[in-house]
């Protein structure tokens, strides 16, 4: 099947200009920029329309296997392609843990069943598995995680295992960087001036920016020490940006992400927003958003993602060390992102860069996270003057809230290509075809 994009506005490496796509089955086969357009089986008048390519989120937790009373595989792609992501990458801390070669398969194939977007999965990390993560497939699986700060289970790597890790690492590693030991130090010394009734305000004192920058710099230590190929998850501190350095994205052997949260939120909304907005690592202060801000347009930072987390409102709505951490975001990172480029924070030029671009880059995904020919066709059609309010009535979450609630966006997602299939259009589903298995060039 034959499908043409005609006379959008494409963004894409670092250029807006107008064309027309045309879609041969899954990939893209020419960009016109011409007035001579083919006849297709399906053409699509995107006038007036931006047209990026599909976002690839390096960071989500859809829950799944264990978890599904707070989402799931299904749930959560669904809610990620009308959000304009195409292909996404799911964390280990699952029930089980993601830790045997044979539990991260049978995740693959659940994906392969059900989800409607593009699909990988983390190997985890712990102490004593680096014999199974050295079995996982550099060409059929986005890197190995590992939680340098608290986790469920034995999924905290310290001390020689941490080592070991770093030495032998076949493929990329990513890092979920917070000290334990300064957290747990922080902790007692707000229990005991509160109790059980810490203040909401108080998280990012206890999961605090050194807590943060003494973990990351123990990561980059050991990925110089052994030349490991590693990527700093979520960064949220503005110290911690003296740990990286500028570079060829290409060829970087230290990387990073940010995420949409702490792009948009600091410790002033804690007030409003209370446990929804209570993330690890935490929200920090409006000088550490606008240090992330400027680290992003300045080239520092290199990836933007979500770290998708759900959990009930029942779980969120408790006391502070009852209520866990992580939100929901795929429905919405993108159109927050682009609401930042509306207020002159950010460019659509820089959103497609760090949110499509560089992630393929990064984790050397097959043909993915570009508008070129040849390429897959994973591509989302937006309208940057389109308002409208997130509520209970259109948040596809399975858990049934985001702490974007009652916000207001200009821009809107209006459809969204997977594989060349235009899986979300103004609402609607066609489920009838699932995601692929992410391909990586190693």
């Amino acid at each position: 099947m034959k499908t043409l994009i005609k006379n959008a506005s494409i963004v894409n490496e670092g250029k807006t200009f107008k064309a027309s796509v045309l879609i041969n089955n899954d990939i893209i086969e020419q960009i016109i920029t011409g007035d001579a357009l083919p006849q297709c089986d399906q053409t699509i008048d995107a006038e007036g329309l931006l047209l990026f390519p599909g976002v690839i989120d390096d960071q989500v937790h859809f829950r799944e296997p264990g978890l599904t009373h707070k989402a799931d595989i299904y749930t959560e792609s669904k809610a990620a392609v009308a959000g304009g992501i195409t292909s996404f990458m799911e964390m280990p801390n699952t029930n089980p843990q993601t830790v045997t070669i044979d539990l991260l398969e049978q995740k693959f194939e659940k994906a392969a069943q059900v989800s409607l977007a593009n699909f990988s999965f983390y190997i985890g990390a712990t102490n004593n598995n680096i014999d199974e993560v050295l079995k996982a497939d550099p060409t059929k699986v986005c890197g190995i995680k590992c939680f340098m700060g608290s986790s469920t289970g034995n999924m905290l790597v310290e001390g020689e295992g941490l080592t070991t890790l770093f030495k032998n690492a076949h493929m990329l590693v990513a890092t979920h960087c917070e000290e334990e030991a300064i957290i747990k130090a922080n902790t007692e010394k707000y229990f005991q001036k509160y109790g059980e009734n810490v203040p909401i305000e108080c998280h990012p004192k206890i999961r605090s920016a050194k807590a943060c920058f003494q973990s990351t710099s123990k990561a980059v230590e050991l990925a110089l020490k052994y030349n490991t190929r590693l990527h700093v998850l979520h960064l949220s501190t503005a110290i911690e940006l003296d740990l990286f350095i500028k570079g060829d994205i290409n060829n970087k052997r230290i990387s990073n992400e940010v995420c949409v949260h702490h792009l948009w939120f600091d410790d002033n909304d804690y007030a409003k927003k209370g446990s929804l907005i209570k993330w690890n690592p935490a929200v920090k202060t409006e000088h550490d958003k606008h240090s992330l801000q400027k680290a992003l347009q300045t080239g520092l930072i290199d990836v933007v993602a979500t770290d998708h987390a759900p959990h009930t409102l029942d779980e969120k709505n408790n006391s502070y060390f009852k209520a866990p951490s992580g939100g929901p975001l795929v429905q919405h990172s993108l159109v927050a992102m682009l609401e930042m480029v509306k207020n002159e924070t950010f460019s659509y030029e820089l959103v497609v860069e760090k949110m499509c671009h560089h992630p393929a880059i990064i984790f050397n995904v097959k043909n993915r996270g570009y508008i070129r020919e040849g390429y897959k066709a994973d591509l989302v059609l937006i309208s940057a003057n389109d308002d409208w309010n997130v509520n209970k009535s259109n948040i596809l979450y399975k858990c049934g809230w985001s702490p974007f609630e009652g916000q207001n966006f200009s821009h809107k997602v209006v459809s969204t290509f997977v594989n060349g299939k235009q899986v979300y259009i103004n609402g609607e589903f066609d489920e009838t075809q699932k995601g692929e298995r992410l391909q990586f060039d190693r």
